[in-house]
């Protein structure tokens, strides 16, 4: 039975009171928590925080792989009144420095390996890093917090998201933005207390993220899963009896290729999508692999959380289309007129409601260019999230997608900024110039192309690039030119670079 849509936002910390107390909440290696334990050691990791950061709404980052630290944190953080910062695992000091800085954060709790590749001046002065295990033991003999009474209103989270220019942005997420999504994701898949989800997307992410408390609202339970193979996934699912996966194309695209074993691909009763298209293909590949799970194709941007999804009944009939809203969220499509398009006329997608975030932390600017007055026609008003991407609404209210605006490069579910691949790649000292453009690839959706002119020391480039970006942002090729072609701005053309890679 689908979790009930109450409209009403609490504080982030109260998911945790929806699941039965003996029931496993949360299948960490070799230690499952139920519920009432889950409840207890989120109040001792409050707890310790708060003795930490007795300041409210200070920032506290967390980089490390899942566990127990990283799963906690988001409820642990809201009860003791601060705003958590999950940064990306998989990034580098480079990256992670800017968004230390940036949050302001004044604490960060990470593995060692991790935070041995922090130099000096990488940590803010006013920050203070601990030890993932050593966080863990401080917290295990702390009397636990109560739940907080904080205004839903109130920011709980910042999570970095990369756009197509300059260094990623904190996107501010309020309690009620996060329990809304939580709520609304568990209702439309009809999660139940009996499910096991499979969270194998970083939880820095909002996709991933809300593996999480979506699974907690509807009281069910979370394997967390960081995975080197994609045969670690399937194993992973026939060991726990996984009901539930969400992931992205490039991910679905080696799972299909995986041999499953019965009881794993029989048990999955939904699959979830989100960070790019599905191809007719895959679709089939899917449905024929997973034959009782309902797949529930959908997109989201981190600034409105999670716009549309579709219906699996509808999946056969129109399986690249990206659906219709989610429950709290209104989608209008609005032409270049600023007027709401009628079926069939391309427009911008506008995302409305209770889910859209605060806007940017600390970047005023590049707020206003996103968060705008909410079209007339919208019946919540107030703020809305003009996305960039470009879309159509069929006869049928359906919405399809059919581009975007800026330059951001998405490669295997993740967002990156061309800028930032640039910036890198000049500050090497290998080449004068620099753009970056996104391909078509089979297997990532996109690949990062890497056109330079400069030194042709190809090795040394890739070695300092390896150095300073993570891996999803490492270009799958390098192309040096000796004349970057020039628009008649006098600016680098990066519609002919593009043309010139589609060629």
């Amino acid at each position: 039975m689908p979790l009930p849509l109450d409209p009403v936002p609490r504080p982030l910390d109260h998911l945790a009171e929806r699941g039965q107390d003996d029931d496993a909440a949360l299948v960490l290696r070799g230690d499952a928590l139920s519920y009432k334990a889950l409840r207890t050691r989120v109040g001792r990791l409050a707890s310790w925080l708060a003795a930490q950061l007795p300041e409210p709404g200070a920032r506290v980052a967390s980089w490390a792989a899942k566990g127990e630290l990283t799963c906690l944190l988001p409820l642990a953080a809201a009860r003791a009144g601060l705003v958590h910062v999950p940064v990306n695992p998989l990034l580098k000091r480079t990256q992670v420095a800017h968004i230390l800085a940036d949050s302001g954060a004044r604490l960060l709790v990470g593995t060692s390996a991790r935070l041995d590749t922090l130099e000096h001046g990488d940590v803010p002065l006013e920050c203070v890093a601990f030890e993932e295990a050593a966080a863990i033991e401080g917290s295990r003999n702390a009397e636990p917090m109560a739940p907080s009474a904080v205004d839903p209103d109130d920011l709980a989270a910042i999570l970095y998201t990369s756009g197509s220019t300059g260094k990623p942005k904190g996107v501010m997420l309020s309690h009620a933005n996060l329990w809304l999504g939580a709520v609304s994701v568990a209702h439309y898949l009809a999660l139940e207390a009996d499910d096991v989800v499979l969270a194998v997307l970083p939880l820095s992410f909002d996709y991933g993220q809300n593996q999480l408390l979506s699974a907690w609202c509807a009281g069910a339970s979370v394997v967390p899963l960081d995975y080197l193979t994609p045969r670690d996934v399937t194993k992973a699912c026939a060991r726990h009896g996984v009901t539930t996966l969400a992931a992205v194309p490039p991910l679905w695209v080696q799972l299909v290729e995986q041999e499953w074993p019965t009881e794993a691909a029989t048990q999955m009763r939904r699959l979830t999508n989100s960070g790019g298209a599905l191809t007719v293909d895959l679709v089939g590949q899917l449905r024929r692999l997973f034959p009782l799970a309902r797949l529930f194709p959908m997109y989201g941007l981190t600034e409105a959380f999670r716009s549309t999804y579709l219906d699996p009944a509808l999946v056969e009939a129109h399986p690249t289309s990206m659906g219709k809203a989610i429950p709290f969220a209104e989608i209008l499509v609005v032409g270049d007129d600023g007027c709401v398009t009628s079926a069939g006329e391309e427009g911008e997608l506008v995302h409305c409601g209770p889910l859209v975030a605060r806007g940017y932390w600390q970047d005023a600017v590049r707020t206003a260019e996103r968060f705008r007055p909410a079209p007339p026609e919208s019946r919540y008003g107030g703020t809305a999230v003009w996305s960039g991407d470009r879309v159509v609404r069929d006869e049928d209210g359906l919405l399809h997608f059919a581009g975007r605006r800026d330059a951001m490069i998405k490669s295997a579910g993740n967002r990156i900024s061309p800028q930032e691949v640039e910036d890198a790649a000049l500050a090497t000292g290998f080449v004068a110039e620099a753009a970056a453009v996104g391909v078509k690839d089979e297997r990532l959706g996109q690949s990062v192309l890497l056109v330079v002119r400069g030194s042709g020391d190809e090795a040394g480039l890739r070695a300092a690039l390896k150095r300073d970006l993570p891996n999803f942002m490492q270009p799958h090729e390098i192309r040096w030119v000796e004349r970057m072609p020039l628009n008649p701005n006098g600016k680098i053309d990066r519609a002919a670079l593009q043309a010139e890679a589609v060629g």
